[in-house]
Order: C-alpha cells, then structure tokens, then sequence
C-alpha cells in the first residue's frame, strides 16, 4: 500500500471503502518471446503486475494456469511479484486454475499461499528438454546436411546427425544444475510445509493430493475463499495481461512460420496434463 493511500484512509472524513483485491491472471506457456500471442514473459505481465500493486488493495491474487516452459522466465516473474509485494507491503496469493506445473508452479510460489481449484493439477518440479532426431529421415530422401561452424562444439545435439555421448552428458549435467535451483526455490519457499523432499522429482498431482503432500495450502473456488476472507462485499479488480490469440494474429497480419512452431509446441506442453 502506497504512503499516499495508507495517509487518505486515516482521515476521519474518508468513509470506508469496501474492501478491494487485486487480480492479475497469468497464463499460458512461459517464454521470453513478449510479442502477443506468444506466451508468459516477465517482460509482458510486468505492467499489470505494477499497477496490481499499486492500487493498494487487501492483497494481490496471481491466478496461475499454466504447464511451464523457460525456466528463467519463471524465476524472474517470481521474483518480480515477491519484489512487488515487499515493497508494497501487500500479500499475494497465489491461485492454481487449470494448471500449475513445472514453470507454473515456480511462479506460484511468489504466493505467501498458494490456493487452488480442485481440479487444478500441481507439480511437475523438474526439467525437461525434448527433441527429434532426423538422422536417417534425411538420408532417404537424398538430402544432403551442410554445417559450417567455429568452435568444436557449436553444433552440439544437431537433431540431422547421430547423438553424441559427450553432448547427450554436457546437455544431462544442465539439466540436474537447473533442477537444483528449481529444488532449493520450492524448498524455501515451502520451508516446514512439505511431506518429503522425494516427491520434487517431475511427478504432478491433483490439487487435493498436492495439499496433503504440502505443495499447496487449500483448494476451494476463489470468489468464495475471498468472501470469506474479506466479507461478502469484497471488489476483485483485475488487472490484464495484454496477450493476442490466434485470431488476432491472424486479422494483424502476425502470424508466420515461427509463431505456428510455437503454437504446436505450447500444445505439447498443455497436452502433458491433459489439456
């Protein structure tokens, strides 16, 4: 809450105001594109994270939906709402709707709770990177690989030539690097709350298993967790993430070969969980 709104509210004239939390629904696949339609980025819900809390409301809501993607994206959203919320001296909470999964869940954690629907699925604490080998695929259709390169290991996992075991051993050893860090956020954040440290190893629940397990602390509908909360005249004022669909791009002119790829692979990682 802001000096100015914390000084207005003291003066004896000022009538209360109903009470007022802010939302800010972040959504979709985490990348670092910003172009709308592309997906999370910290740059692009960085506006609307701002003004969430700066309105001086009860508290801030991140409602989170989504099944995770660069990890640092992740990180940096995170952050930036636990930034926010220190600095404004506002709670967050945080709230799982469909999904909160790998990257997902790791914004989630900026929540000082994290609440969810009970459908929502929760998890996925771990790292991931996938790829296609086209090896003999080009072989046979008479296709010959042409690669010019300065450094031995500029052409690491190329996916037209057959693995290396020493790039398949640099690529596993990032991965475990990155899945430390991703383990040492959700165990200080979930400090005294977690079942087991076992359970941070990719596996994902439903939200009432993920409550039992402590990765969560309630599952319940929003609108009636903060009527309970904040009384039954509660204001939720939502603050929007500015993100174009498919349609959109489409009308705009915006849509080319890159942003079809990135369509197909955020459906890849919606379909993991179902959806």
């Amino acid at each position: 809450m802001s000096k100015l709104s914390r000084a207005v509210r003291r003066l004896p004239f000022v009538p209360d105001a109903k009470p007022t939390v802010a939302l800010v629904r972040l959504e979709g696949v985490i990348s670092s594109g910003a172009r709308a339609g592309r997906g999370l980025s910290a740059q692009g819900c960085d506006k609307a994270l701002r003004k969430a809390f700066a309105s001086a409301p009860k508290a801030v809501v991140i409602a989170v939906n989504s099944p995770g993607g660069a990890p640092a994206q992740s990180r940096m959203i995170h952050d930036r709402v636990r930034g926010l919320a220190v600095k404004h001296e506002v709670p967050v909470l945080a709230y799982a709707e469909d999904v909160a999964a790998s990257g997902g869940y790791m914004i989630a954690l900026a929540g000082d709770e994290i609440l969810a629907d009970p459908f929502a699925v929760i998890g996925s604490v771990g790292v991931i990177a996938a790829s296609f080998g086209f090896t003999e695929a080009i072989g046979k259709l008479g296709i010959e690989r042409r690669v010019h390169a300065a450094g031995e290991n500029k052409s690491q996992l190329d996916p037209f030539r057959p693995e290396d075991p020493e790039d398949v051993a640099r690529l596993e050893d990032l991965l475990d690097k990155t899945h430390t860090l991703f383990r040492a956020m959700v165990e200080d954040r979930r400090a005294g709350k977690l079942a087991s440290e076992d359970l941070l190893d990719g596996r994902y629940w439903l939200a009432g298993d993920a409550v039992a397990l402590g990765l969560i602390d309630g599952v319940g509908d929003l609108r009636t967790i903060l009527r309970e909360r904040y009384g039954d005249e509660v204001r939720v004022k939502a603050y929007e993430v500015k993100e174009g669909g498919l349609v959109s791009r489409l009308l705009s002119g915006r849509l080319d070969a890159e942003a079809v790829l990135a369509g197909i692979e955020a459906r890849g990682l919606w379909a993991r969980f179902g959806l």
